[in-house]
């Protein structure tokens, strides 16, 4: 009897893939994703293993046209706890859950357990013919890990079986892709297989377009000679081993192209594969890349990937998980990071790295033998930071990656002093104290308490200003109370990137223009964001973020430091008070500043800042999800693989995506979902136009019918859009304040 893995229209079954084949080429491919951390033997087995029970003639019924329900994972798990015993384990977890995701090796969480799914007793018989076309190894080799550093045994494992099942999902969905591309009559999109027909540039010729870029740059200044002498030296850094290192350079000493120019050199010296750029927010996501692509010339569209704000993907149960076993699955959403170079967000990266979804978890055997920055290293979360940290050892340790913590204000992450922290760590920069002294452009003094009125006045008193305060509803009432101004502008995560772009490069050109300019903003500008102003308002904060924000103050040193003022203030309204986090952080600046007095940006006053701050959060809370407690309690056959992923949230809240209209493209783009047959690279053209609201919002927004899914016939409820423009203010972006408001006209749209 000939067995299927997938089917068309075609009674005759002439152009179905055999089983067989599909088994194989799922194998082979995902050994071959496994060898840039040495396991391609068992990345291959897994893949050989994991449809097994489409040998039985219930599925195939099933594949036929009969309506049944059959779970056709479950059998490869149990065979391979057969052969290969007590190591098999991580392989059984992947193998299981690649439709419905990593469950728990006990625990029943969500989906059912591993133990309990591998009893095997409701599972229809397995024909013995699969042991005809599938040839096995005898053994599954070595552990592929060293043991040791930070990272603990079962941490080391949970973290294999994650990466092994990167390595499945992603070879088993192009497989089954590639089959379907076959079957696509002639003009139909076969959308991501095209994409990925397109040639990407190599690294080598990446960095040859890169050398061009800066070799434009004129060293006209004192800051520019010192950029073009710390380029130089992070770039002679690069034959240096893979493993782990930091760049610690002040803000506007030009750490964005020099991590790049080190990376690019770095990858091609060691025979690395892509970089990642790992960026604290997503709002300034669009605006890395862009200057990336621009650095590239030509080259930029196609080797540099935005991912940011991940659409809703709806991963199946177990029960119904069979609808995602063929061309269904192919609908998702799902990104793969094939790219030579990809920029994602911080929340991206380690949620992915700690997931048990598969749409989250495809793209991560791409993270291996690759370079990763940390852009603003500073801004991980403390109640995560321990595991958090352990995973960028553990990347480094085993996953021949190099990971670069790039910031100004490097945090206290080296053991000993922090416990589990990272070692041999390699500084990149050349003296960091001299770097910090020669590029020192501002003055920073605390101003004490101010009311509203007292900084609205203060903005009326200068023509450039930024204001930096702590939530979204004071930076409203703030520009609420200057908006009538030259020059008045607010910056919002309320807004989509592709409008706050628009802000940024309106507040540049008033800048350059010596033009009014008085812009308040939430913390969103201080990652990265090129904009030079002669004074900044900063509410009290952590000491990382006062010095990101005087990043933004004489950027440039083309004004006298002694006039170029970053001035803090406490808030007089108690309704800006800040959450418990934020206060702590404050507190923490607070006793550092009373000692640095002279020099609170200095490197020893940042490093006294995070210990001091580390100290008082208490070793406990740095695993607030007790991650690493629970996995030290554990056995390989227990891993609480859906409990680590439901435990790693780097945000509290619960963010719903909402694409906003705005342009032509987006209106264009969400055009285009409604009749196109894959959603991949129409995600990444709405990507710019996301913008993240609380579930109160969300919800109160979708009662209204203001945000509606779009084509839920193909997509279910992946896309959901914004339909009535009423609710996007051009100067506050999207509101759900009063949803039940809606302009006549706006229900005609």
């Amino acid at each position: 009897m000939l067995y299927f893995a997938h089917s068309t229209p075609r009674q005759d079954r002439s152009d179905w893939q055999p089983l067989a084949e599909h088994l194989q080429n799922v194998g082979r491919v995902a050994g071959e994703f496994a060898a840039p951390f040495g396991a391609s033997q068992i990345a291959a087995v897994a893949g050989l293993l994991h449809d097994l029970g489409k040998y039985t003639e219930d599925f195939q019924r099933r594949i036929s046209g009969e309506s049944l329900r059959v779970d056709h994972a479950t059998w490869g798990a149990i065979v391979a706890r057969q052969r290969y015993g007590e190591l098999a384990h991580l392989i059984t977890y992947a193998i299981a859950g690649h439709h419905a995701g990593l469950a728990n090796g006990i625990e029943s969480g969500e989906r059912t357990s591993l133990k309990e799914r591998m009893r095997g007793d409701t599972l229809p018989p397995l024909s013995p013919d699969w042991q005809q076309d599938i040839q096995l190894p005898a053994s599954l080799g070595e552990l592929p890990f060293k043991r040791g550093g930070t990272s603990e045994p079962l941490f080391q494992a949970a973290f294999l079986v994650r990466m092994l099942f990167s390595c499945l999902v992603d070879a088993d969905y192009l497989d089954t892709e590639s089959f379907y591309d076959k079957q696509a009559q002639p003009g139909e999109p076969a959308d991501r297989s095209q994409l990925r027909a397109q040639p990407r540039p190599s690294l080598s010729a990446l960095r040859g377009s890169l050398n061009a870029h800066l070799s434009r740059f004129s060293v006209d200044t004192e800051v520019n000679q010192v950029r073009a002498r710390i380029l130089s030296h992070v770039r002679g850094e690069a034959a240096r081993d893979p493993g782990l290192f930091s760049l610690t350079v002040p803000t506007g000493g030009g750490k964005t192209l020099a991590s790049l120019a080190f990376a690019l050199d770095h990858a091609l010296h060691h025979g690395l594969r892509r970089v990642i750029f790992v960026i604290p927010f997503t709002s300034i996501v669009e605006q890395n890349a862009a200057v990336f692509r621009r650095a590239l010339g030509e080259l930029g569209d196609a080797a540099v990937l935005e991912h940011h704000s991940a659409f809703v993907v709806p991963e199946p149960s177990r029960a119904d998980a069979e609808r995602y076993q063929s061309q269904a699955k192919l609908k998702l959403a799902m990104e793969n990071w094939d790219a030579p170079i990809i920029v994602t967000t911080a929340v991206q990266f380690f949620e992915s790295l700690f997931a048990a979804r598969p749409s989250q978890c495809r793209k991560l055997h791409n993270i291996a033998g690759s370079v990763v920055i940390l852009d603003e290293a500073q801004t991980l979360p403390l109640k995560l930071l321990r595991p958090a940290v352990a995973a960028i050892d553990e990347l480094a340790r085993n996953y021949r990656s190099s990971v670069v913590l790039c910031t100004a204000t490097q945090p206290a992450l080296n053991a000993p002093e922090f416990n589990g922290g990272l070692e041999r760590v390699r500084e990149l920069a050349p003296e960091p104290s001299t770097l910090f002294q020669e590029l020192e452009r501002v003055r920073v003094r605390h101003v004490g308490e101010l009311a509203d009125e007292a900084l609205a006045a203060q903005m009326r008193a200068h023509d450039q200003v930024l204001c930096i305060v702590n939530n979204r509803r004071h930076a409203r009432a703030v520009f609420k109370d200057m908006a009538d101004l030259p020059g008045a502008r607010h910056l919002t995560t309320l807004m989509c990137a592709r409008h706050r772009s628009q802000v940024l490069a309106n507040v540049r050109e008033d800048l350059r223009s010596g033009l009014p300019c008085r812009l308040v903003s939430t913390s969103l500008i201080e990652a990265g964001v090129d904009v030079d102003f002669p004074l900044v308002l900063r509410a009290e904060a952590g000491l990382d973020s006062i010095a990101q924000a005087a990043g933004r103050c004489n950027r440039e040193g083309l004004r006298d430091a002694a006039a170029s003022e970053v001035r803090v203030f406490s808030n007089a309204n108690a309704d800006w008070a800040p959450p418990p986090e934020l206060k702590q952080f404050a507190q923490a600046a607070a006793t550092v500043l009373r000692n640095h007095a002279d020099d609170p940006l200095c490197p020893a006053a940042i490093e006294a800042y995070f210990r001091e701050l580390y100290w008082q959060k208490g070793e406990f809370a740095l695993d607030g999800g007790d991650l690493m407690g629970l996995l030290r309690r554990s056995r390989l056959d227990s891993l609480p693989l859906e409990t680590l992923a439901t435990r790693f949230r780097m945000i509290d809240s619960v963010q719903m995506p909402v694409i906003v209209p705005y342009d032509d493209t987006a209106r264009e783009a969400l055009r285009d979902l409604r009749f196109a047959e894959r959603s991949g690279s129409i995600a990444r053209r709405l990507q710019p136009y996301l913008v993240q609201l609380p579930r109160q919002g969300f919800e109160a927004l979708r009662k209204s019918g203001a945000i509606q899914p779009v084509a839920t016939d193909r997509w279910g409820e992946q896309f959901m859009a914004l339909t009535v423009m009423d609710f996007y203010d051009p100067q506050f972006g999207l509101s759900w304040d009063d949803p039940a408001f809606i302009k006549a006209e706006s229900l005609c749209w």
